[in-house]
């Protein structure tokens, strides 16, 4: 509490450090979206989907703007939402409440509350009227990739919880519908993915595939193309859907049997869906998913206008 007070009220970065701090986060950006074959496709894919809400670009930014920011950039930022009224505290484990609360008084009372409000995004991203192509590439990429995206609704919309069942269908473990069409009996892939990225405003669920030696982008697209017309056409089998629910229920116990996976639950509730009470209705709205219910949202949302395709190549192999 201490730690956590100090780093709210003070900020200890100056012209000597902050060079060698920005360097740091460089680094991290040359580990995590430079040096991995599939690093800047997985950048891309945040990069493309979004035309004008901040989500378009990625959390750890890109080089230019690390190279932009200054030091009156870094105090403004920490000024500006590092506050009490911008914090949620959570607390989780086995603790004498009043102690708690003695020292939440101590070390946070002191913290002033700024004048000022605290900005919000309030920028909404547009729905897609029609389809857009993108061609990425990259320096060391073995085999080309290629990846739809399709804008989702935000992590509170009822629609979440059946996105989520739906990924798990998808393309969760060796069982899954794209492994088992596009990896195991067309070999077209030699991995295929489904990931429903859900936020706080409007996201994507994105479905993609690493090709096989020799194959296609276009034959890969078309595969996964008629993958979702499948779900779309006709509802997921019992096996199928009470598979997934099952994957979804075990992992949330799995992550609440520990302290730390109790509080992220408790500050997804209270953050990114504005109620803290949300946390103790997870599992029972995904219990509730129907296949009927997977059909409709896939016949919603996976739509031809509201599609965005990347295309990702090694850079001797971009198309002209």
């Amino acid at each position: 509490l201490w730690a956590e007070a100090d780093r709210m009220s003070s900020l200890n970065v100056t012209d000597k450090n902050f060079p060698s701090e920005r360097d740091v986060v460089k680094e991290e950006f040359n580990t995590s979206v430079l040096a991995p074959p599939y690093g800047r496709l997985f950048y891309a894919i945040d990069k493309d989907s979004f035309t004008t809400h901040p989500y378009r670009r990625p959390t750890i930014g890109s080089k230019e703007d690390l190279d932009a920011a200054t030091l009156d950039n870094v105090k403004a930022f920490h000024k500006t939402f590092y506050r009490p009224d911008n914090a949620v505290l959570i607390v989780v484990g086995d603790f004498d409440a009043e102690q708690l609360d003695g020292w939440i008084d101590k070390y946070f009372a002191r913290i002033a509350k700024p004048t000022g409000a605290v900005p919000r995004v309030t920028v909404k991203e547009p729905e897609r009227t029609a389809e857009k192509r993108f061609d990425e590439t990259g320096p060391n990429v073995p085999l080309p990739a290629v990846a739809l995206t399709y804008l989702a609704p935000p992590i509170s919309s009822p629609d979440a919880d059946v996105l989520r069942v739906a990924q798990s269908i998808l393309s969760s473990g060796e069982s899954s519908r794209l492994y088992q069409s596009l990896v195991y009996t067309q070999q077209l892939a030699a991995e295929a993915f489904a990931s429903a990225s859900l936020r706080q405003d409007p996201g994507y669920f994105a479905f993609g595939a690493i090709l096989a030696s020799d194959k296609k982008v276009e034959d890969a697209e078309r595969a996964l193309l008629a993958e979702l017309k499948k779900m779309q056409d006709a509802p997921v089998t019992k096996a199928e859907l009470e598979k997934a629910i099952n994957q979804l229920v075990a992992d949330q116990l799995r992550e609440r049997e520990t302290n730390s996976g109790k509080a992220f639950a408790i500050g997804s509730a209270v953050v990114l869906m504005g109620d803290v009470s949300r946390v103790n209705t997870d599992m029972s709205r995904l219990q509730a998913v129907t296949a009927a219910d997977i059909q409709r949202v896939m016949k919603k949302y996976f739509t031809d206008a509201n599609r965005v395709v990347i295309t990702y190549h090694a850079e001797a192999q971009k198309p002209a």
